[in-house]
């Protein structure tokens, strides 16, 4: 049985086949998923390399066809996943593609784990993208993209370091520039940090940001979908299958702030948009699935610019 790990604590470490690194191989695992033919719904061509590089075997067998899906014990069906996956990766490319169209020159990806946007979106000339994340994950992303040829479609510089370190002295000595506006994201970064480590995330983040400057990030109002029982119940169906998973130890526990609501406070105009909004936009319909429904209510998305 493949264990993602055990609780978090206080400067603890790992890498992209354990604890919190394995999350964000399951979500590339998803992403490939997702850009399969015959009917893809993602063009996330980097994203089945990347995670057969990583080599989890839980993940390799998911994408091998081996780990059954559509069993009527699994949390989510093939489809199901697929279009959850798309809607969240299509949110996000959308957002820095709208920033890059109306002018915006410089990006920040934090946490970018797996995330091969650098690589596949059509950025406009002149782009900096910067990724930030563990040294060690940069290293093996850039690697990895390098041996089957990936070359970025934008101008990639990597900071290598950890979030909990002084990310913003390191990325501006990596020549970010703190007067031109950026498009920032947060991708499935927020759970994982403890309360007032997301609101320091947020503050320096404006601290760092030029007027005009738009943040995409998740919207989280109520943690106890990590622990409820239909959390538990998703965590007893991956076990059943191979997949050691609780994402309960994975996550922070504590009350914290919907990070929209401390956007609004420090500056930033605020778009929230709905689970059943983005499947709409999509062309899906949310399905009738326990599990998709309870997260619905409790994380959504939002978009800000500093006004």
């Amino acid at each position: 049985m493949s264990s993602l790990g055990s609780a978090r604590t206080e400067g603890d470490s790992w890498d992209l086949a354990s604890s919190v690194g394995a999350t964000a191989t399951m979500v590339a695992a998803s992403r490939a998923l997702a850009s399969r033919e015959p009917d893809p719904l993602l063009d996330d061509r980097f994203a089945e390399p990347l995670v057969r590089a990583v080599g989890h075997p839980f993940f390799v067998r998911m994408l091998d066809g081996e780990v059954p899906l559509d069993n009527d014990d699994m949390p989510f069906t093939l489809q199901q996943r697929r279009e959850q996956i798309a809607v969240r990766t299509r949110f996000f490319d959308d957002f820095l593609t709208a920033a890059s169209r109306a002018g915006i020159r410089q990006a920040v990806i934090l946490a970018a784990g797996l995330d091969a946007r650098a690589y596949r979106l059509a950025w406009s000339a002149g782009t900096v993208v910067y990724e930030v994340d563990q040294p060690e994950v940069i290293a093996f992303k850039s690697e990895t993209l390098a041996r089957i040829g990936a070359e970025p479609t934008a101008e990639r510089r990597t900071v290598g370091i950890d979030l909990r370190d002084d990310w913003p002295k390191a990325l501006c000595d990596n020549d970010f520039d703190m007067s031109t506006p950026t498009a920032w994201i947060a991708e499935g970064l927020l759970p994982y940090l403890p309360p007032q480590a997301q609101d320091r995330l947020l503050d320096s983040i404006t601290a760092l940001s030029a007027r005009g400057s738009r943040l995409a990030t998740e919207n989280i109002t109520d943690m106890a979908v990590f622990t409820d029982e239909r959390a538990r119940a998703m965590r007893a169906a991956w076990r059943k299958h191979g997949l050691d998973i609780d994402v309960a130890d994975l996550v922070w526990h504590g009350e914290r702030q919907p990070a929209g609501d401390h956007l609004a406070a420090t500056g930033w105009a605020v778009t929230p948009y709905p689970t059943e909004q983005l499947y709409a936009d999509h062309g899906f319909v949310v399905p009738d699935n326990e599990i998709i429904k309870r997260f619905r209510n409790a994380i959504t998305y939002v978009s800000a610019e500093l006004s």
